[in-house]
């Protein structure tokens, strides 16, 4: 990573190249999130895309990456987590581009905190984020079940007419949009409390809500401790529970998870005292999504997974990637041919073994959840996932192994640790602390 410093303009926005009226992409969906890649001034990098920044943010850069940032100063910067910032590297007049989507003078914010490490959560390197430089420029289309998204030139986009579809307001502080909705908070009343939300598609949560903000916003009798994310300061942690519903215009979830984040995490959320909480993507990927900012609204179109139930982590097992693991593996190459033996033609068949080493990914635990079936059963932070339910956990993705963590009530979970150079099995059930 290389620093220059030069007189640059003001900040460029994006924009579409060659006279095209419209970019599709595809994208990766990790923990309901939307990774996508974009090369900065010539380099490819992986970025989540989060309506809820109005900066964009960049971490994890290494050497190794050859990135060159122009125009730099040192700052701090806050955020999610704690009350106390990070230190960070303004950056002036970098170019982006992917696909034949552009901009020459873009701004950026680089950190340097280990501690916030989004790839090893996701299982893939994710280098930062992006939200309101990219949405402001586009009427931007979003795909979850296809997972792809379309930027439209938004002089030339006329909307369609659909009935499935609901189009809402949006009101913008510091570059970051909120939206009204309705909740219903108690599981035997159908009383809706009006909240304002920030709509997080950086969120893998399906909402959170801070108590205090309303009269009406308490912490059901049910509920637990749990660890929620991370933010640019810190882990955030807050109590995971369930209410009756959210209500967005014509649409009605059901039974969504909520999570009330530690108010000493959130300080700095907080600044909007109109702020309720946060829409998160685990109910938007339930949608297609039009963000329009230019005319301050947004698009709903319920899609076929609307009604899926809403899940959490009922292992306790916070996993993340530890890196790469050298394999043996036993390949063997067939070989057929026929002989004669008098007036007899016999077919034989070869078999030749061999190995091969393969560098394949690794898994550990990172956290877990206090009083949770893992904890229960004695596993502890640390240990290394050989295997889940008799399947090698290497040959499998992070989210694969994560998603049977979210299955229903009792279901076993049969692990097999390495812990201290030696291999151990765990078994535990899962268990639904909100039923």
């Amino acid at each position: 990573m290389m620093f220059t410093t030069f007189y640059s303009l003001a900040q460029n926005n994006f924009s579409l190249i060659n006279g095209v009226k419209k970019q599709t992409i595809s994208f990766k969906l990790l923990s309901n999130l939307i990774v996508f890649p974009i090369e900065v001034n010539g380099r490819k990098l992986n970025f989540i895309l989060d309506s809820g920044v109005g900066r964009t943010i960049l971490f994890n850069i290494s050497n190794k990456d050859s990135l060159q940032l122009k125009n730099v100063k040192k700052i701090k910067l806050k955020g999610l987590g704690s009350e106390d910032s990070v230190d960070a590297i303004l950056s002036k007049g970098n170019i982006f581009k992917f696909k034949k989507i552009s901009s020459t003078n873009q701004n950026l914010y680089l950190i340097f905190d280990d501690s916030f490490d989004l790839s090893s959560k996701l299982g893939i390197t994710i280098h930062g984020i992006i939200g309101y430089e990219i949405l402001k420029d586009f009427i931007v289309k979003i795909n979850y079940g296809a997972k792809r998204m379309t930027f439209y030139n938004s002089d030339v986009y006329t909307y369609k007419t659909c009935r499935k579809c609901e189009i809402f307001n949006l009101k913008f502080y510091k570059n970051k949009p909120f939206i009204e909705v309705g909740v219903k908070l108690n599981l035997i009343s159908n009383k809706i409390t009006p909240v304002k939300l920030l709509i997080d598609s950086g969120g893998s949560d399906a909402m959170w809500l801070f108590e205090k903000s309303h009269p009406n916003i308490k912490v059901p009798k049910k509920y637990f401790i749990d660890f929620l994310g991370e933010g640019l300061s810190g882990s955030i942690y807050g109590k995971r529970s369930i209410i009756k519903g959210i209500v967005i215009g014509k649409f009605e979830l059901k039974n969504p998870t909520v999570s009330f984040p530690d108010s000493l995490s959130i300080v700095h959320a907080r600044q909007f005292k109109g702020r309720n909480g946060s829409l998160g993507a685990n109910i938007l990927k339930r949608f297609v999504v039009t963000f329009d900012y230019k005319n301050n609204q947004i698009m709903l179109k319920r899609t076929s997974s609307f009604k899926d139930p809403f899940r959490y982590n009922m292992s306790g097992i916070e996993l993340v990637h530890n890196g790469k693991l050298l394999v043996r593996e036993q390949n063997f190459t067939t070989y057929s041919f026929s002989t004669n033996q008098g007036t007899v033609k016999q077919d034989e068949t070869i078999k030749e073994f061999n190995y091969k080493y393969t560098f394949k990914p690794s898994y550990k635990i990172h956290l877990l959840r206090n009083d949770s079936p893992a904890q229960r059963a004695g596993l502890l932070p640390g240990d290394i996932v050989i295997k889940i339910n008799g399947k090698y956990t290497y040959d499998l993705k992070l989210e694969e192994i994560v998603e049977k963590f979210y299955q229903k009530q009792n279901k076993k979970i049969t692990l097999i640790i390495e812990r201290n150079g030696k291999n151990y099995e765990y078994i535990f059930f899962l268990e639904n602390l909100l039923k």
